[in-house]
């Protein structure tokens, strides 16, 4: 079922920040472990680009699971960033079909390898939240997802561009507060295009009586 995001940007963006008062300092915290790890692994000879990209991937779902609590106002902790390890296989298989069907997208033209890009967004929040799906149907479930959604998406990127350039002036350090926000307001988004159980039953009841 798709549904469309119905919350404004501005207001989505405003929900990130109020989720993470008194919190910044446990999110900036796991992204930067995060992004130590991703460091460490790469300086490997040889096979560190291979590493991080094996190693980043569930770790990108435990960033996910992290923000969805932190989004979500529920408890969030360090160890959450090492939960995508129990789905491992799961975690890199759809980073690797993302990424080839991306970079397939890319060879016709660049707007539709964007367009997948953005189709593909969903697909760490949503194996965050499903044990049991697989590679291919998370991705196409991102897909389904993302129908009418990936402009709107687009533009709330966007609207981090102006607070990004405000990082470079401060050296980089911003950026440390930026990042969570940016997963906070893409975990927001996330709820936002998700239907309720409500919306699922009055659905399947449909279905039921055209049947």
């Amino acid at each position: 079922m798709n549904t469309l995001s119905q919350t404004e940007n501005r207001d989505l963006m405003t929900q990130a920040r109020d989720a993470l008062k008194g919190r910044w300092g446990l999110a900036i915290g796991v992204n930067v472990i995060y992004y130590v790890i991703i460091f460490a692994v790469q300086l490997i000879p040889k096979a560190g680009f291979l590493i991080s990209i094996i190693v980043g991937a569930p770790l990108m779902v435990g960033i996910a699971i992290f923000s969805l609590s932190i989004a979500r106002k529920q408890e969030a902790t360090i160890a959450q960033l090492f939960d995508g390890i129990k789905k491992f296989w799961a975690c890199l298989g759809t980073y690797l079909l993302a990424l080839i069907f991306v970079l397939l997208w890319m060879l016709l033209l660049i707007i539709p390898g964007i367009m997948a890009a953005l189709s593909y967004t969903m697909i760490y929040f949503i194996l965050a939240e499903d044990d049991s799906i697989g590679p291919l149907e998370a991705i196409t479930k991102s897909k389904e997802m993302m129908r009418g959604n990936r402009w709107k998406l687009f533009c709330l990127g966007l609207r981090f561009i102006g607070w990004g350039l405000l990082c470079l002036l401060t050296l980089g350090i911003g950026f440390l507060w930026l990042i969570p926000y940016i997963y906070v307001a893409f975990a927001r988004f996330y709820d936002d295009i998700t239907p309720t159980a409500e919306e699922i039953n009055l659905t399947a009841s449909g279905q039921e009586i055209l049947t």
